[in-house]
């Protein structure tokens, strides 16, 4: 077993934290594979929400160096091969849960950290926090779907600027640039991401993480594709449970019991 991920549940609910503080969180192939098996577990036991932070003064520095150091390998490292085993399935499974994925980023979130944020579904971020794309700091691209989450987000400008740079932008700013959901005083962080995972929780989960697949869909989709996919959606979400207890509970002026059904 690995302490390197703590997994906690609050009943419909987990938090997962990153759990390396020394190190900033920053990740080895052991820490990959323990995340993973965390988010794979929430999925798999019911989670409705996940809530992703990290330990310490930072959220997630990205890959440990010392694990990838040239010097003290045969011959240069297949960061391909790095990317392929470990970041690429880290974002397609956070991107394919049926339900939301909450980053608190708590602190400095870089190179691979700050990407990974970018791959969940709401990020907050203390006051404090930064995002750095410190990739060509070492010769290298922004991974863990950064080339692809940045110009999405930000426009080419703004992220050839960060990534080419590595100049860090600060969270109150990353919100104004639309890069991330809200930034919070630091003391108020934890807080509200742990009500939001629980508001989510208790919500309509089959029509949020209908949603959730319906908003990453429309990057690739024509206008007419799209029309289709959220007809199928609508079909899917008027068929459920959830629907008709939020119309029952609207009509009857209370509060409605989601079931995530």
């Amino acid at each position: 077993m690995t302490d390197t991920i703590l997994a906690q549940s609050h009943g419909n609910w987990v938090e997962i934290t990153l759990n390396r503080p020394d190190r900033l969180n920053s990740f080895t192939d052991e820490m990959h594979y323990a995340l993973r098996a965390a988010l794979e577990k929430a999925r798999d036991e019911g989670a409705r929400a996940v809530l992703l932070t990290g330990a310490g003064r930072g959220f997630c520095a990205g890959q440990d160096l010392g694990d990838r150091d040239p010097s003290k390998m045969d011959g240069p490292p297949d960061l391909g091969k790095t990317v392929r085993t470990f970041y690429a399935p880290l974002v397609r499974l956070i991107r394919s849960l049926e339900f939301p994925v909450i980053c608190a980023v708590n602190g400095v979130a870089a190179g691979a950290g700050a990407n990974l944020a970018l791959a969940c579904d709401i990020v907050l971020a203390g006051e404090s926090a930064k995002f750095i794309q410190s990739f060509s700091k070492v010769g290298l691209i922004p991974d863990t779907g950064g080339s692809w989450h940045l110009p999405r987000l930000l426009g080419e400008a703004r992220a050839k600027g960060l990534a080419l740079t590595a100049q860090p932008l600060p969270a109150k700013q990353a919100e104004e640039w639309g890069l991330i959901w809200k930034a919070l005083p630091d003391d108020k962080l934890m807080g509200e991401a742990r009500a939001m995972a629980e508001q989510f929780a208790n919500g309509p989960t089959l029509g949020l993480g209908l949603t959730k697949q319906s908003i990453q869909a429309a990057a690739v989709n024509t206008l007419t594709d799209h029309l289709e996919l959220e007809a199928d959606a609508m079909k899917t979400c008027g068929e459920s449970a959830d629907y008709a207890e939020g119309v029952t509970a609207f009509l009857e002026k209370r509060a409605p019991n989601f079931r995530g059904k």
